[in-house]
């Protein structure tokens, strides 16, 4: 089925240094332009971030800063992006969250102007995320072929998320009837705490996940700033992190 167009539409995708709008750059840019006569006309450009691109970036996306040394800056490619977009729509996978506000933050950073009233956009993961339910109850009718009796009373749902493990094991060969690889599986982020204030480094060492010592260690930073640690204990972190807190204080004392 082809789209029933007006006027063009363009979807699009960024590969970036990182996931913060604000703060990260694009290193790849690509564009698919959908005419209403159903020709279609695509560009990708590699993209000079002017800043490393963090190996944890370069390891999803595989873009390493070999590879954009000679590549153009953003800067220099951005009128072409423009034009192509020009009275178009924008269409990506969570673009609304990330791809749109992260190309507005460089064309504008840039000095060109962005005015979204002018591209209707259109966000393919919201349409599969509200069609296809990710809830217990959707994920017991998949798996167990069966309606969720019950739903959101505690007894159910406890009983149906161990009937959904044990179908899931059923079902894909892949996943291992292992606790070890099951936690490991399902484990999206190693964080040393259980809010995600505080991230793991390759040495297995706290570091924070926010604020102005972002990447930093935390034992590092409580040595030369006192004062943060007594921020962060009477500010409003769930206990649990504040218990990570000083015992990263109390490791940079030894």
């Amino acid at each position: 089925m082809e789209l029933k167009l007006h006027k063009p539409i363009c979807f699009f995708d960024l590969e970036t240094t990182g996931m913060s709008v604000s703060k990260d750059r694009i290193v790849e840019i690509s564009i698919l332009k959908i005419n209403p006569d159903q020709s279609r006309e695509s560009k990708t450009w590699l993209v000079n971030p002017q800043i490393p691109i963090p190996e944890e970036s370069s390891l999803i996306h595989g873009i390493y800063d070999k590879d954009v040394a000679e590549a153009p800056a953003f800067k220099e490619i951005a009128p072409q992006v423009l034009n192509m977009i020009k009275d178009s729509d924008l269409a990506g996978y969570n673009s609304n969250r990330f791809d749109i506000p992260l190309l507005a933050e460089e064309l504008l950073r840039n000095g060109f102007e962005f005015d979204i009233r002018k591209h209707r956009p259109i966000d393919v993961q919201v349409i599969f995320h509200k069609m296809e339910p990710r809830n217990l109850s959707a994920a017991y009718k998949f798996y167990c072929n069966a309606d969720l009796e019950k739903a959101h009373s505690a007894s159910a749902d406890t009983q149906a998320t161990y009937e959904v493990l044990k179908a899931q094991l059923e079902k894909y060969e892949e996943v291992q009837n292992d606790i070890k690889f099951l936690h490991e599986f399902t484990t999206q982020n190693k964080n040393a705490d259980l809010a995600g204030f505080v991230g793991l480094d390759k040495d297995g060492d706290e570091i924070f996940n926010f604020g102005k010592y972002k990447g930093k260690k935390l034992k590092d930073i409580f040595q030369t700033d006192s004062g943060y640690y007594s921020w962060l204990m009477n500010a409003d972190f769930p206990l649990y992190s504040k218990k990570i807190f000083t015992q990263a204080r109390l490791k940079g004392a030894l």
